[in-house]
């Protein structure tokens, strides 16, 4: 059966290796020549003077994220501390505006709601810009990724496309556009619709996985091939196939009250990319087939 939006991937093997290691700090990057020093973020004023005046007051941004999505954003070895894609993103954003970057852990159905009764200035957590979230909230464009089907190591299920999953059991985390697409596929099950169980966190939906109580998990492409890869969990998971279902772009969520806040972090996030200091960050992470190559608004619409 074809699906909208599809698209085959060739996960190469070097970005399966690339990505056993687990944190920047393991990433060994090489020394860069000295005719080549490594892209450096600047204050940039105008940008700073864009803020709201309760940000630049306060001299932080307040930032949310589900820290259950690694390599995106993820609680680190301390068991508190969130890194990873998204944290670097924004930490190097903040150094473009003159403010300190806060992230903090927020279950992942509320990140919309808290940034627009203000308890957030911004919401950056994988979220996926839809043209029903961006009624609610604007969605600065930083990446690019769709759904991957995470099964057990060995696949005993026999998972390798989305149809596969009719009568079974598939877990979810709640609130994502993985929901989404398993109701949009119930219609190719028949009178063997898939069941499904969402969960507050990705971390409980791959609990399920691992224990047998689901076939499968549906993933945004990174974190499936980090869950594939990563040495403390690849003797437990593998893909079903290297086809990404529905991809589409990743937004740093505003509220709509707030467009000196969003041309601030949006023009932070361009400066980063023209300076290769964006480049930079994902190529630590081995994301860097997520790039975009122009920042965007509401690009979903």
């Amino acid at each position: 059966m074809r699906y909208p939006s599809t698209l085959r991937l060739r996960v190469a093997a070097g970005l399966i290796l690339a990505l056993t290691a687990t944190m920047p700090a393991a990433c060994g990057d090489p020394a860069s020549p000295a005719s080549s020093p490594a892209p450096a973020a600047r204050f940039n004023q105008k940008l700073h003077d864009l803020l709201p005046q309760a940000v630049r007051d306060r001299g932080v941004l307040r930032v949310g994220t589900d820290a259950s999505y690694a390599p995106m954003s993820a609680f680190g070895p301390d068991g508190h501390t969130i890194i990873g894609v998204e944290p670097d993103l924004g930490a190097q954003i903040g150094r473009v505006l003159g403010v300190r970057v806060q992230f903090h852990n927020v279950d992942f159905s509320a990140l919309l709601t808290d940034v627009a009764g203000g308890r957030l200035d911004l919401a950056i957590s994988a979220m996926t810009d839809t043209p029903e979230r961006a009624r609610t909230a604007d969605f600065i464009n930083y990446f690019r990724a769709g759904t991957s089907i995470v099964v057990q190591r060995g696949n005993p299920a026999g998972v390798t496309e989305i149809n596969d999953l009719c009568g079974k059991v598939v877990a979810v985390q709640s609130g994502t556009t993985q929901v989404d697409l398993l109701a949009r596929s119930q219609k190719n099950c028949g009178r063997h619709p898939i069941v499904v169980k969402a969960f507050p966190t990705n971390s409980d939906a791959l609990l399920q996985l691992r224990t047998g109580r689901a076939v499968a998990v549906l993933n945004d492409l990174p974190p499936a091939v980090f869950l594939v890869s990563d040495p403390r969990t690849r003797s437990q998971y593998q893909l079903a196939s290297t086809v990404q279902y529905e991809p589409g772009p990743y937004g740093i969520v505003v509220a709509k009250n707030q467009p000196g806040l969003r041309e601030a972090v949006r023009g932070a996030l361009e400066e980063l990319r023209r300076s290769g200091v964006y480049a930079r960050v994902l190529s630590t992470w081995h994301v860097q087939d997520g790039a975009v190559q122009q920042v965007t608004i509401n690009s979903s619409r």
